[in-house]
């Protein structure tokens, strides 16, 4: 299957949710046991029985409401709050007066935190300061009158559930940039991609024809004249800026609570209609439909294309297996490098291909014995928009963890290496767990 970079939703919020869970189960359970250990203290302790079976029933049913933050929705967070405020103020019917001015607990106990905290991380500080009030009005009316116990149990959870509030909000924040980042990024290598395909082929064309055109004169200069604008434009179209790629204010990808999104690569569905053969390394458009070492191509059947009158091909004896992808990208890049031999170094320029398989890389030469590539020549082409070195073959090597260095002296020809990895190098997905590309 094709591998293709695609954006995807992810919460960097989703274990607060998940701690959540666990948190409302433990302290139900926790106040159920305070209870059983004094019941025979309480004053109407049938009044607490009751609550703690609807207590107990609320946090059990009510579980798949605070999964995520989609589900855990204003309606829910108002009911489960009330829920902790009733049983704050039922204490008062059921436990014995004496206890309740000694500070004893309330029935929900700390299970009131976590109706508080399920409001801050659904809504942020402000939606946990406002619940906090709340509980701690409620606190204070069950009390009587405040005491310094109440005030510092009251304090505690609200400076809690708001700094909770506030790294979740912050969290959110990040989660979005990152999200556009990735995205940019994507936009990046997919630009890059089709500047690549575009330099290998349309423009090669425009600039043939504008040569051409030109040497024969007449009408043909003309229509030279036009293929090279549409040159210039088509270079400049390649080589601009990311303008109208994303929407905006963000990333497309933010229909989730978070709106956050990470990129990654995935699994494309191959077309049942598709003619190529992903199993013919001589298929390019094949290369795309598989991946990993039990499609291995051998790379010497698709450079062996290359060689004729004007270019020697040296290789292994032995097949020099590699990924499909690798072996599309590094022959492209060979290829690329071929076009400006010959467009620079002339037509009778000679060119030699070198392949070595060492143990953990490939390295592909290719060396002319043209006139060289003056100094500073390819930061001004990369200037006009001519992208040749910059996207076919550096890009190209970058993209699947290699390398491409360019050695040319003025006078000595030009040489060009191209290194990569047998094994793919892992790219890291925006989860942190990283994924071979």
């Amino acid at each position: 299957m094709a591998k293709r970079e695609r954006v995807m939703r992810m919460s960097v919020e989703q274990p607060l949710w998940r701690a959540l869970t666990g948190y409302r189960i433990l302290t139900m359970v926790y106040a159920i046991g305070l209870f059983a250990s004094t019941n025979d203290k309480f004053a109407r302790p049938w009044v607490a029985v009751a609550y703690y079976a609807v207590l107990a029933v609320w946090t059990l049913a009510t579980i798949p409401r605070v999964a995520n933050a989609a589900n855990c929705t204003k309606g829910f967070l108002a009911a489960d709050l009330t829920v902790a405020l009733a049983g704050i103020l039922l204490t008062r019917v059921a436990d014995a007066p004496e206890r309740i001015d000694a500070g004893g607990p309330t029935l929900p106990s700390i299970w009131t935190a976590g109706a508080v905290l399920a409001f801050a991380i659904k809504g942020g500080w402000r939606w946990a300061a406002s619940a906090s009030t709340l509980v701690a009005g409620v606190n204070i009316a069950e009390r009587g009158a405040p005491t310094r116990d109440t005030v510092h149990n009251v304090l505690l959870v609200c400076i809690a559930s708001i700094a909770i509030g506030y790294v979740v909000e912050v969290a959110r924040a990040s989660e979005r940039t990152l999200a556009r980042a990735l995205e940019i990024e994507a936009a990046t290598r997919e630009r890059e991609r089709l500047a690549r395909d575009i330099h290998d082929s349309v423009l090669q064309v425009l600039a043939m024809v504008q040569r051409r055109g030109t040497a024969l004169g007449g009408e043909a200069a003309e229509l030279g004249r036009m293929a090279g604008e549409q040159e210039v434009a088509l270079r400049t179209l390649v080589s601009g800026g990311l303008g109208g790629i994303l929407p905006p204010g963000g990333s497309r990808v933010s229909e989730d609570a978070a709106q956050g999104a990470v990129v990654r690569a995935v699994d494309d569905p191959d077309d049942p209609d598709d003619p190529h053969d992903p199993d013919d390394p001589h298929d390019p458009d094949a290369l795309d439909a598989s991946d990993g070492a039990a499609h291995a191509v051998d790379l010497r059947a698709l450079l062996a294309p290359y060689a004729g009158s004007k270019v020697t091909l040296s290789e292994p004896g032995a097949p020099v297996r590699l990924a499909p992808l690798t072996v599309r990208e590094l022959t492209a890049a060979v290829g690329a490098a071929l076009d400006n031999v010959r467009r620079h170094a002339g037509e009778s320029a000679r060119a030699w291909i070198l392949v070595e398989d060492e143990p953990d890389e490939v390295i592909v030469t290719v060396r002319d014995d043209g006139p060289g590539i003056p100094e500073g020549r390819l930061a001004q082409a990369e200037g006009e928009g001519r992208l040749g070195v910059a996207l076919s073959i550096r890009g190209r090597l970058r993209d699947i963890g290699g390398t491409a260095d360019l050695i040319s002296v003025p006078g000595q020809g030009t040489e060009v290496e191209l290194k990569v990895p047998k094994a793919p190098k892992p790219s890291m997905d925006s989860r942190g767990k990283a994924e071979k590309r």
